[in-house]
């Protein structure tokens, strides 16, 4: 983890607008007329913007193609497929640093360090948290209600017999860390919540809606991972399910 201030973030720009096509490429009424200027040839000012637009739209894709690579996908990690490693700060601890993503030693800005060796009090470390017993990991955004809500509905189900053993954590996704403070106080979520100040870990997760959960077999194999809000019910029925799925791959829940 690298220490660094917490500072805003630009916004990217939107889409290439081609509303304005018809109008660039379109000659006005005596434009034939006109002289044309030395080593001007007609139709060389439309093919070179027509070559721009498509250098343009060749890098989009190629950038685009290079995000998806890097991450889980825009649904989440793969059912059956291992949990990505990542290594975050708690929010209410004093640690202050980016989210270790790496795999291997000396990652550069994913890590210094593989992150399911970056372990201690103050951090949220998605290997150790597997090795515990299976895994319910929330991902969420400060001052979202739709997210807030979601944690409070998972604070209930934590509290159930049939979560016994279950191991609860969320991440929350990059924001305000002082309002996440306030937020994981006033509301009173018991489990762990990691602080993914540059959206690192939500990169390889592959979460693209909030909240997204992603249920998870103890050792770190991904079950199932839900997109949107999940009521009560359904969020008990999701942790039934991996529960008994645990089960029948050999765990069992500690004694109450």
């Amino acid at each position: 983890m690298t220490e660094e201030e917490d500072r805003p973030r630009e916004r990217d720009e939107g889409p290439l607008s081609f509303a304005d096509f018809d109008e660039l490429d379109a000659p006005s009424s005596d434009d034939d007329d006109r002289p044309r200027g030395p080593g001007r040839t007609p139709g060389a000012s439309r093919y070179g913007w027509l070559v721009g637009v498509i250098v343009v739209l060749v890098l989009a894709y190629i950038t685009l193609n290079t995000i998806r690579t890097e991450s889980s996908g825009s649904r989440g990690v793969p059912d059956g497929k291992p949990l990505p490693p990542f290594a975050a700060p708690l929010a209410l601890s004093d640690l202050d640093g980016d989210a270790n993503v790496a795999t291997h030693p000396d990652e550069g800005a994913r890590g210094s360090r593989p992150a399911c060796e970056v372990r201690g009090p103050r951090i949220l470390n998605i290997c150790q948290l597997s090795e515990q017993g299976p895994v319910v990991l929330a991902f969420a955004g400060t001052r979202g209600e739709r997210c807030e809500r979601q944690l409070d509905t998972m604070e209930r189900v934590v509290r159930l017999p049939e979560a016994r053993g279950v191991r609860f954590a969320a991440v929350a996704i990059r924001g305000n860390r002082d309002n996440l403070r306030d937020d994981i106080r006033r509301r009173g979520w018991s489990f762990p919540v990691g602080y993914d100040r540059d959206g690192l870990v939500a990169n390889v997760y592959g979460v693209s809606v909030c909240p997204t959960i992603t249920f998870a077999y103890p050792g770190g194999i991904a079950r199932h991972t839900t997109i949107g809000e999940l009521d009560q019910p359904a969020l008990q029925a999701q942790v039934r399910a991996l529960v008994a799925g645990a089960k029948a791959r050999g765990w069992e829940p500690p004694a109450s």
